[in-house]
């Protein structure tokens, strides 16, 4: 009955979607000349108000957030899936289905069993209140953990023989706990790690996997918000609630956590040490770990739920017989926070921007693809996947477990957060610079009257944080298409000062919600873009490739076969 009423829900919204829209031409700067008819009669057909439509489902309270293995994230995969079928796409889930099933763990910290205590060798014991001081999870999926072990500060956890750093210089870390710097040491030098930009090393997942092959029994990031580049809040709203593991066996933490710099710096007094200077002497090469005279008393109680997500996945085959086993791969993710039921107020994180939208953009680009009169080369491939909040689960396993052989994706294009606020001037695809199929992007840029945007944050790793980052680690020339900072009739700062007023207010915040006044023109247009971007790379004679020395460049190879 339930799964009735469901799909009853989504038919409905699906016929109110499209029933109070009508077709918008594109402005001559929202096509490329270049393109043959039938792709730029796709670009024009391209409608803001069924972005608009789409968002506002999605994003709706009905939804409850999408949380991943949740009803509403359940209900988001059927009207992604409904959306595929209406358009006709062949489904390239499993058993002829659209949904590639995803088998997850949930696990949530249970506060009020749990306790997480740093006893200093002298001095009283800092008992630390989960969510305002420390958020901490238990990776390695049981009810309970139990935590004795001394503390070693290892800088920033980093082991990169290629830039010769090395944080741990082989000091038996089997069964510690383990303080550690968010981030990677600072640089202006672009052959160390390079520069400003931030390496996968400077991510927190590098962090707790590394620590755990080392056989540490737990990790406590240090928060610092211009290290991080996002406030506590957002580090407490997406390390409270459930959290997602993929089900399968590697090393894990009894304990990854993070902490407060406040009380990281209460730390290092008890402990006779000075936090700023123990971080000024992390940026060294000759730093050693060095033992805290503290340990971790805590205990992890923790409720686990296995569980199932979908990864959404259709196909257009390409006009090409011999070209049309390769494609070209569109993304978005459809998941968010969910809801808390224990949080008062207004409690569901509907994720309106963060990423109704890049959603809203997958499925409009696949419906006037599907109906174009001639079809690219090369097929193309529409992903709407699952647990990117969770750590960019959802497109992990897809990458481990695409629908069609890794070394046969010649390109991912990933939508992913797009702000609705106007027509952009810029655009930002950050990695883009890194393969061959640079200088394609470039002429459409100038073919859309758009001005390539540099990273603004380098040091923030945004080519880190995202869902294309999954394919790019199996090999496949994949970025992230998004707006930069000028938007016609406002001066670059008003962007900027948009982009703050997001993050600081509505980021992974339950005020991310859709509001009549958001403005998809902007939307439609970096569709538009997306869709030349693809529709040129299934026509190439040859496959987009990595750069000589990237650093995918070898798994691009081995997924070839070379």
């Amino acid at each position: 009955m339930r799964k009735a009423t469901i799909l009853i829900a989504v038919l409905l919204a699906t016929t109110f979607s499209f029933s109070q829209t009508k077709i918008k031409s594109a402005s001559a700067k929202e096509t490329d000349a270049s393109l043959p008819p039938a792709a730029q009669a796709a670009l024009r057909a391209v409608d803001p108000e069924h972005i608009r439509q789409h968002v506002k489902f999605l994003s709706s309270d009905l939804l409850e957030g999408r949380g991943t293995g949740q009803r509403g994230g359940d209900v988001a995969a059927e009207y992604i899936a409904t959306q595929f079928a209406l358009y006709g796409l062949k489904p390239m889930g499993e058993n002829a289905t659209y949904m590639q099933k995803v088998p997850l763990v949930g696990v949530t910290t249970v506060a009020d069993s749990s306790n997480f205590t740093i006893e200093p060798a002298k001095g009283e014991p800092m008992k630390l209140k989960f969510l305002d001081e420390f958020v901490a999870y238990n990776q390695n999926l049981t009810e309970k953990a139990d935590i004795d072990a001394p503390i070693v500060f290892v800088g920033y956890g980093i082991e990169a023989p290629e830039y010769k750093w090395n944080d741990y210089k082989n000091v038996d870390v089997r069964g510690k706990v383990l303080l550690m710097l968010v981030n990677e040491p600072p640089s202006t030098d672009e052959t160390f790690f390079k520069g400003k930009a931030l390496t996968y090393y400077g991510r927190w997942t590098y962090k707790y996997e590394q620590a755990a092959r080392r056989g540490a029994v737990g990790v406590i990031l240090i928060h610092k918000t211009d290290m991080a580049s996002y406030g506590w809040e957002v580090v407490r709203n997406s390390n409270s609630g459930e959290k997602s593991f993929i089900r399968e066996d590697h090393p894990r933490l009894n304990a990854a956590a993070w902490i407060q710099l406040d009380v990281a710096r209460q730390l290092a007094s008890a402990s006779g040490m000075n936090i700023d200077q123990m971080m000024k002497d992390a940026q060294s090469r000759d730093f050693r770990p060095v033992p805290m005279n503290a340990k971790l008393k805590a205990t992890l109680v923790s409720k686990v739920r296995p569980m199932q997500s979908n990864n959404v996945i259709a196909m257009l085959p390409g006009s090409d017989p011999k070209l049309s086993s390769q494609a070209v791969i569109y993304s978005a993710h459809y998941d968010h926070l969910g809801i808390r039921p224990d949080q008062p107020g207004d409690n569901i994180y509907n994720g309106a921007a963060d990423n109704a939208t890049g959603c809203g953009m997958l499925l409009e680009m696949a419906r006037v693809m599907s109906a174009a009169s001639q079809k690219p080369k090369r097929s193309m491939i529409f992903a709407a996947v699952t647990a990117e909040e969770q750590g960019l689960l959802g497109s992990e396993y897809l990458g481990k477990h695409p629908p069609i052989p890794a070394g046969k994706i010649v390109l991912n294009l990933n939508y992913d957060d797009i702000p609705p606020i106007g027509i952009p001037e810029e655009i930002e695809v950050v990695g883009a610079e890194r393969t061959s199929f640079f200088p394609v992007v470039q002429a459409t840029a100038k073919a859309f009257g758009l001005e390539i945007k540099p990273d603004a944050r380098p040091e923030a790793g945004h080519y880190y944080r995202s869902d294309h980052f999954s394919m790019a680690r199996v090999g496949v020339p994949s970025f992230s298409v998004n707006e930069g900072v000028k938007f016609v009739g406002h001066p670059a700062e008003w962007g900027v000062q948009q982009a703050a007023d997001y993050t600081d207010h509505r980021y992974h915040q339950p005020s991310d919600e859709y509001k009549p006044e958001m403005i998809f023109t902007g939307n439609a247009k970096m569709a538009r873009f997306g869709l030349a971007l693809g529709w040129k790379a299934a026509n190439l004679p040859s496959s987009p490739a990595w750069k000589p020395g990237d650093e995918f460049e070898a798994a691009r190879k081995a997924s070839a076969g070379k």
